[in-house]
């Protein structure tokens, strides 16, 4: 499914700045942000994107168009350091079928986007399964795929990161600019304990990001003195929760983990609490539930959260994107919007530096080189990685929900 409207521009200066981009609409075709910009000696009208793939309708579309419009606005405010003679597009696919983040869906932008020899990098996806789809894929075809928000460990080290990468082994195409699941779920059972919380009742949605979210809460957590008195796992597109929760409500926990996403149950699950007697036991996830209050609205109260990434808000380095994305877009940054403009950064420079002196049109090959070798300031801070891909400055915020609203707790830097 293609989404948003198409937007050209082309600009008529080498002064055009940021203020030229269009703001992306939610419609039913291909958001498409052309930009030029600086002098080079490369031929008129050469044209290189940036494909987007991310959950745009339905149940995610509430993060997922505020991380596609990061990602466009970073593209826009490239345009002043491309080649002239270049224009450097960002097209976005929708990869939700019925209202929810697809894997076989996403895996048919990925190959729109490889078949179009244009494209020269992917920003995207937002959600860990579909990128366990992708990643076979973009590998296969030496596509350069940046994450702004997939967390789930075995993406990228281990057994199961070397078999997405079978068709070439030896070399990585999946980065990102998020930490981890492990990192995810260990500071949350650390920071339930510190809340005094004895007694965990978990729930996963079976999909990569909750497994893997909820084990390694579950493995913290009970080694730091906690108890898990029982795990469960839900079906697919479950959407009354009441004979889980009474089961739930027996088992009397203190805090429930939700190893998931809103939209997979996460949000349903939250606001049914109320209705069996939960609504005054605490509820914990990743940041699959940064979104919590779309669904729950002031029944997310007692809820928290982490973000794989720092508070955009609270950096000084975030502060000129913060109020270029209110100008653009008149709203606030969505969870994953810095993390986004960050990965889009990091294509278009790279796709830069590919072009280089000689002005030709790069290879894919080289523009995977470049961005294994980034070294950047973005908004989030600097930006560099490890030779299986993974961000080396890792870090993670803490949130709670008040009067239906996130607040930030702490941010926290991770060692590697």
């Amino acid at each position: 499914m293609r989404i948003s409207a198409a937007v050209a521009i082309i600009a008529l200066s080498a002064c055009s700045g940021a203020n030229n981009a269009s703001t992306a609409k939610n419609t039913t075709t291909t958001t498409t942000t052309a930009v030029t910009a600086a002098p080079s000696p490369a031929p008129a009208g050469r044209v290189v994107k940036i494909g987007i793939d991310l959950p745009l309708s339905g149940g995610d579309a509430s993060v997922g168009i505020s991380t596609e419009q990061g990602a466009l606005l970073a593209i826009a405010q490239m345009q002043k350091s491309v080649p002239r003679g270049y224009t450097l597009q960002g097209e976005a696919l929708d990869d939700s079928v019925q209202g929810v983040h697809n894997p076989e869906q996403g895996v048919s932008n990925v190959r729109s986007f490889i078949s179009d020899s244009a494209v020269l990098a992917v920003v995207g996806p937002y959600n860990s399964n579909v990128a366990r789809a992708e990643i076979p894929v973009t590998n296969a075809a030496g596509m350069a795929q940046i994450g702004p928000s997939v967390v789930a460990d075995n993406l990228t080290i281990g057994p199961d990161a070397q078999q997405l990468r079978r068709a070439n082994p030896s070399l990585n195409t999946f980065f990102r600019v998020c930490t981890t699941d492990s990192r995810q779920g260990s500071a949350l059972a650390q920071f339930a304990r510190s809340l005094g919380f004895k007694h965990a009742y978990i729930i996963d949605d079976n999909e990569t990001y909750g497994l893997d979210l909820a084990d390694r809460f579950e493995k913290d957590f009970t080694a730091d003195g906690g108890t898990v008195l029982a795990r469960d796992h839900l079906a697919k597109n479950t959407q009354d929760f009441k004979s889980l929760l009474l089961k739930v409500l027996a088992a009397k926990p203190d805090i429930v983990f939700f190893g998931g996403v809103t939209s997979t149950g996460g949000g349903l699950i939250r606001k049914q609490m109320f209705s069996v007697g939960l609504g005054k036991t605490a509820y914990m996830g990743g940041d699959g539930l940064a979104d919590l209050a779309t669904v729950a609205a002031a029944q997310a109260d007692g809820s928290y959260y982490t973000l794989a990434a720092p508070d955009a808000t609270r950096l000084p380095s975030a502060q000129a994107f913060v109020k270029a994305y209110r100008a653009k877009y008149n709203s606030d940054i969505g969870p994953y919007s810095a993390n986004a403009y960050a990965a889009a950064q990091v294509a278009a420079d790279a796709i830069i530096r590919a072009i280089g002196k000689s002005g030709a049109v790069p290879s894919r090959a080289a523009v995977v080189a470049r961005v294994a070798s980034t070294k950047l300031d973005t908004p989030i801070g600097p930006i560099s990685f490890d030779k299986y891909g993974d961000v080396t400055n890792p870090v993670l915020s803490l949130y709670g929900f008040k009067n239906g609203q996130p607040y930030f707790i702490r941010q926290i830097q991770l060692k590697l």
